[in-house]
C-alpha cells in the first residue's frame, strides 16, 4: 500500500523515476530495507528531495524509449544533487542516446533482470559515495579569495598566461571589467613567482585622494607637511623584494604619474621631505577597468607609463562569457558562505541555475558572490531559487526545458477547463478532446490531483482503479506536488 513520508526514512530512501514502476526492482529495494519514494514529474523530484536528504535515486527508462522520454527524464532528474543509477532493458545501452543519457547524467547503470543482491548493493554504492563526497565537501572551511575558478577556455588561456608571467619578473597588466577579480590574478602571480614568500601590497588609486597618493606611494619624513609627526613608509617601500598590486591605474591623478614613471625608470623612490633616492627591488602589476587607449588619446593618461606598465598583458573574462564557470563560482561562494544561513542549504534548484545563466551579471564575478551569499540567509527552503538569487524571472523562463514548458502549457489548459466546467471531470475532457482516462492521468502528471475542491471525490476517481502497488502491498509512495 501507499505510505506518507517519513523523514526518519530520508537518510535510507531511494528516489524512484518511472513513468510505470517496475515492481520487481522496488520489491527488491524494499526487501532491503530501503524506502522508496516515486515521482513522475520535475516538480515532484524536486519537491521530494526537499522534504529529506536523499541521496540515490532509480531511474527506469521504458522499453523502446524515445528521445522525447529521455528529454523528460532528464528534466526530472537534472534538478537535483542526487547519485542518480539508470535501469535499463538488454540492449538499450547501445543506443547513442540512452548512452549519452546514462554518460551525462548518472553515477551508473543496471541491465535487466538483475538480482537483489546486485541492485542493493550498487544502490548502497551510490549512497555511500554521495555521503563520503557530501563529508569531504564540508570538512575544510573553505578561503575566499585564494583559488582561481574556472574551467571554460578564457579561463584556461588566462592560466597559462598567468604561469608565463610569474617566470619573469617584467610588470604585468591585467586589463577587465570591474568584479572579474584582477587582484586575484595578480595575488596568483605573485604566489607562482619566485617572490611568494616576500610581502604583496596592494593599492587602489583611485580610492585615495591625489594630494595624499604619492605620500601613500613614496613615504615622507618627518616634518615634511603639516601632520607628518613621524617618518612613515610609502607602499612601494613597504612592497621591497615583493609585489606592488596598482589597482585602478587607469584612474591615477596625472600629476602622480609623471613620478611613478621616474620610479619604474630607475627603480629609485624618494620619500616626501627626504634628502636622497632610496633603491627599492619591486615587481609591480598593475589593473584597471578604464579603456586605457581611450585614456591616453583624451590625455588623461601618459602614454610612456602605459608602455612602461603594460610590458605583459592579460585579460580577465566577464562572467557572462565564461559559460559553465558561472554554476562552479555559485557553488564555491554557496560553499563559503552557506554557514551564515539558518538553514542547511543543499545547493540550487533548477530554475536559479537557468537565471544564473541567462543573467548577463554586469557586476561580474563580484555581484554572483553577493547574491549566493544573500540568498544563503534569506532562502526559506533547502534549494537556492531563481527568487532568492533576487534575479529576473524572464532569466528563469529562459533556461526551461522543452518538457517543463509543455509541462506548464498542459497545466494551464487543463485548469482553465476544470474552472469553467465547475471541476466537473467529464465535461473538461470533452472540451480537452480527451477521454476521462487520460485527463485522469493528467491531473497526476503535471500536478494538478489535489487542487479541485472536489478533492476527496477526485481523488477516488483517480485512485479508484487498483494501482500495482496497491495490489502487491509494496512500500512506495507517491509523490503529490
Amino acid at each position: 500500500m501507499t505510505t506518507a513520508f517519513n523523514p526518519l526514512h530520508a537518510e535510507r530512501t531511494v528516489l524512484l523515476v518511472s513513468l510505470k514502476p517496475d515492481t520487481e526492482s522496488v520489491d527488491q529495494l524494499v526487501a532491503a530495507h530501503w524506502h522508496v519514494v516515486h515521482a513522475r514529474t520535475p516538480q515532484q523530484v524536486q519537491k521530494a528531495v526537499e522534504r529529506g536528504a536523499i541521496h540515490v535515486g532509480l531511474v527506469q527508462l521504458p522499453p523502446d524509449c524515445s528521445a522525447q522520454q529521455l528529454a523528460e527524464l532528464e528534466s526530472c532528474i537534472s534538478q537535483s544533487e542526487v547519485a542518480w543509477i539508470a535501469e535499463v532493458r538488454p540492449g538499450q545501452a547501445e543506443d547513442p542516446l540512452v548512452r549519452r543519457f546514462i554518460l551525462d547524467f548518472c553515477f551508473d547503470f543496471i541491465t535487466l533482470p538483475c538480482d537483489d543482491e546486485r541492485l542493493t548493493i550498487l544502490v548502497g554504492h551510490a549512497d555511500g559515495l554521495w555521503t563520503l563526497r557530501d563529508t569531504e565537501d564540508h570538512a575544510l572551511p573553505i578561503k575566499a579569495g585564494t583559488t582561481m575558478i574556472g574551467q571554460c577556455e578564457a579561463m584556461q588561456q588566462l592560466n597559462r598566461g598567468l604561469d608565463k608571467c610569474a617566470r619573469t619578473e617584467a610588470p604585468v597588466f591585467i586589463a577587465g571589467e570591474s568584479g572579474t577579480g584582477k587582484e586575484l590574478t595578480a595575488r596568483a602571480i605573485h604566489d607562482r613567482s619566485a617572490r611568494a614568500k616576500e610581502s604583496f601590497v596592494a593599492i587602489n588609486c583611485a580610492a585615495i585622494p591625489p594630494t595624499l597618493l604619492q605620500s601613500e606611494l613614496f613615504g615622507h619624513e618627518r616634518g615634511a607637511f603639516t601632520g607628518a609627526l613621524q617618518r612613515k613608509i610609502g607602499r612601494i617601500e613597504a612592497a621591497a623584494g615583493g609585489t606592488l598590486f596598482l589597482d585602478e591605474i587607469g584612474d591615477m591623478p596625472h600629476e602622480c604619474q609623471a613620478v611613478l614613471l621616474r620610479f619604474l625608470q630607475e627603480g629609485t623612490i624618494e620619500r616626501l621631505g627626504g634628502t636622497g633616492p632610496i633603491k627599492v627591488d619591486v615587481r609591480i602589476v598593475s589593473a584597471t577597468h578604464v579603456n586605457l587607449t581611450s585614456a591616453i588619446e583624451a590625455g588623461r593618461f601618459r602614454m610612456d607609463l602605459y608602455h612602461r606598465l603594460c610590458v605583459l598583458r592579460l585579460d580577465e573574462p566577464p562572467l557572462r562569457e565564461r559559460g559553465g564557470d558561472i554554476k562552479l563560482l555559485a557553488q564555491h561562494a554557496l560553499e563559503l558562505y552557506r554557514r551564515d544561513g539558518a538553514r542547511k542549504i543543499r545547493g540550487f534548484s533548477s530554475d536559479a541555475i537557468a537565471a544564473m545563466f541567462n543573467y548577463g551579471w554586469p557586476g561580474n564575478v563580484r555581484e554572483l558572490i553577493n547574491c549566493v551569499r544573500r540568498a544563503v540567509v534569506m532562502a526559506e527552503g533547502r534549494f537556492i531559487t531563481a527568487s532568492d538569487l533576487g534575479l529576473p524571472d524572464v532569466a528563469a523562463k529562459a533556461g526551461r526545458t522543452l518538457a517543463e514548458i509543455r509541462c506548464d502549457a498542459e497545466r494551464a489548459a487543463v485548469r482553465d477547463a476544470l474552472t469553467r466546467h465547475a471541476y466537473s471531470l467529464s465535461s473538461a475532457a470533452v472540451e480537452l478532446g480527451i477521454s476521462r482516462a487520460t485527463l485522469y492521468r493528467l491531473l497526476n502528471s503535471i500536478g494538478l490531483r489535489d487542487e479541485a475542491p472536489t478533492q476527496r471525490h477526485a481523488r477516488g476517481l483517480i485512485d479508484g482503479a487498483p494501482c500495482a502497488a496497491a495490489s502487491t502491498g509494496r512500500d512506495i509512495e507517491q509523490m503529490a506536488p
